[in-house]
């Protein structure tokens, strides 16, 4: 018979089973790694603390090989590995954007510029790391409309707002991509399609790092401050983490230091902003678990948080609820000063009620996505990226929900 395992032998299971489901397992053995570690190597860069892995819940990262202390330098990457506005300039796209008036903008050098390189192919010196960037992007205005109706409408504004800006950027840039036909046996339009450009504009958009804003003569006016940072741009995003990065002009490398620790084996990662849920996924095409900064919009500024409702939505409810003869108190209600009893709980009723009404529409759409997930299998992966982003709506706005109603339960 075999012996009983007790509560201690239990608890110890799951901390294995916790620990293993968030390791990461090794990509470094790929091909594609493996040319970029040469590719990285020639350009003077060899990474000692992190290796590539790909890990539950956040898909493809860098993990580390070795535990690394709070202030640590965990990457230091010399400039002839960055991918600036520099690099286009000193390419044979250098005398078409000179020529060309008005001035392209940095954005468009960078663009045209990996477009070319992944119309190259096997031929572009930059094939190892175009190789490992994403062939897709999950970016608002890369989703199918019937998916960006079932945002929320705040968001659902923003992500129609980038479809028609991005869709201007490329009506705009055909005259200049024409002037580029010496370049190309083929013609310039199959090139430079507006799927070409929109890979382009995301990779640039999710994917590159500051730097201190400098001016180039045969670009326009507009700030020149994006670099892509090969290798450096598969860590994945934090709210939780803190990290120092920034171009060092003595070392002339992009260093990152890390004001966390890590544990041998586990996903490193930086923050990309203290940023809600609405402003990743419009960004970078994510969502974030229990991102501490997430909320749910109620109008503008005014919203719901994981701590109840925000300052300016219970002083707004505050103000549509004074009475009559306390009108000339409104300065005191945004000093943040009590007015009354009555009218603390008939804003928290209110703040209650719109919490709950935010819940049932929140559970209707979730129902609406659940179903266009059976009918629109093509769908599924951007259904399931809403999907995930009004299950966290839902979770804030419940434990807003809680928060009103331990208010409501303590006031007189």
């Amino acid at each position: 018979m075999h012996k009983r395992r007790g509560r201690t032998s239990r608890i110890r299971r799951r901390k294995l089973f916790r620990s293993s489901e968030s390791r990461g397992v090794t990509e470094s053995y790929k091909y594609e790694f493996i040319e970029l570690k040469k590719w990285l190597k020639d350009r003077k860069f060899e990474d000692t603390n992190l290796t590539p892995a790909c890990f539950p819940g956040t898909g493809r990262g860098l993990m580390s090989k070795t535990s690394l202390q709070e202030g640590q330098m965990i990457i230091s990457l010399p400039e002839s590995c960055l991918l600036t506005t520099d690099t286009v300039i000193q390419s044979y796209l250098g005398a078409y954007i000179t020529k060309w008036k008005p001035p392209p903008s940095p954005l468009l050098a960078l663009c045209t510029f990996l477009v070319s390189e992944k119309h190259a192919g096997d031929q572009s010196p930059w094939k190892p790391y175009l190789d490992i960037l994403p062939k897709a992007y999950t970016c608002p205005v890369c989703l199918e409309p019937e998916v960006v109706n079932l945002l929320p409408k705040p968001l659902k504004a923003k992500a129609e707002e980038q479809r028609v800006r991005v869709q201007e950027f490329f009506a705009s840039s055909r005259d200049f991509f024409s002037s580029l036909q010496p370049l190309f046996g083929e013609a310039v339009d199959s090139i430079f399609s507006y799927s070409a450009l929109l890979w382009a504009w995301c990779t640039v958009n999710t994917r590159a790092v500051y730097l201190r804003p400098r001016r180039q003569e045969c670009l326009s006016a507009e700030p020149d401050t994006c670099a892509l940072a090969p290798y450096l741009d598969l860590l994945n995003h934090s709210s939780n983490v803190q990290v120092k990065a920034a171009f060092n002009e003595e070392t002339r490398c992009y260093e990152l230091r890390t004001a966390s620790s890590w544990r041998k084996h586990e996903e490193v990662f930086i923050c990309y902003g203290h940023h809600d849920n609405h402003q990743l996924l419009l960004e970078y095409g994510f969502v974030s678990i229990r991102n501490p900064h997430a909320c749910v919009y109620v109008s503008r500024n005014l919203t719901f948080g994981w701590d109840g409702p925000s300052w300016r939505l219970l002083t707004a409810l505050k103000l549509l609820c004074l009475e009559a003869e306390k009108f000339t108190c409104w300065k005191k209600v945004l000093l943040g000063e009590v007015i009354s009893d009555t009218n603390e709980k008939a804003s928290l009723d209110i703040a209650q009620k719109i919490c709950c009404y935010f819940i049932e529409e929140t559970n209707a759409m979730l129902q609406k996505v659940s179903h266009m997930k059976d009918e629109k299998a093509a769908l599924i992966n951007q259904l399931t990226l809403v999907e995930t982003l009004w299950m966290e709506e839902l979770k804030i706005l419940k434990a807003s929900a809680e928060v009103v109603h331990g208010l409501q339960t303590a006031s007189p």
